[in-house]
């Protein structure tokens, strides 16, 4: 029912800049909060940053300062500009949406295939 295809990733130097896109498709209902995970070898995915229809973010300490998430409502895309990038920051980038449809009261959670940056040192 729901799609979301990332972009952007690729790779970069350390200190450098990069943009993640993620575009949703489908339902989407008007409050829900888009966000970025990311998953680098032998460790557990990890939140980098929510933002919610309106526009409230929640960071990870770790990305704090460096990166900024934000949405196009009208469009239904999430991005995530990284900045001041750091060999850590190096793992499979994952779009995701929590959809919560209140008539029915019901939230679903989609996930994107997810998009590789690597950050060499």
């Amino acid at each position: 029912q729901v799609q979301l295809v990332e972009s952007g990733g690729g790779l970069v130097q350390a200190g450098g800049s990069l943009r993640l896109s993620c575009a949703a498709s489908g339902s989407i209902f008007s409050i829900n909060t888009m966000g970025w995970y990311r998953q680098a070898p032998e460790k557990q995915r990890e939140l980098v940053a929510t933002i919610t229809s309106g526009r409230s973010t929640n960071y990870a300490d770790s990305v704090k300062g460096r990166f900024t998430i934000s949405r196009d409502n009208a469009k239904n895309m999430v991005y995530l500009q990284m900045n001041s990038l750091k060999p850590e920051d190096t793992a499979v980038y994952f779009c995701a949406l929590k959809n919560t449809d209140w008539s029915r009261r019901i939230t679903t959670d989609y996930w994107g295939q997810g998009t590789q940056v690597t950050v060499s040192s």
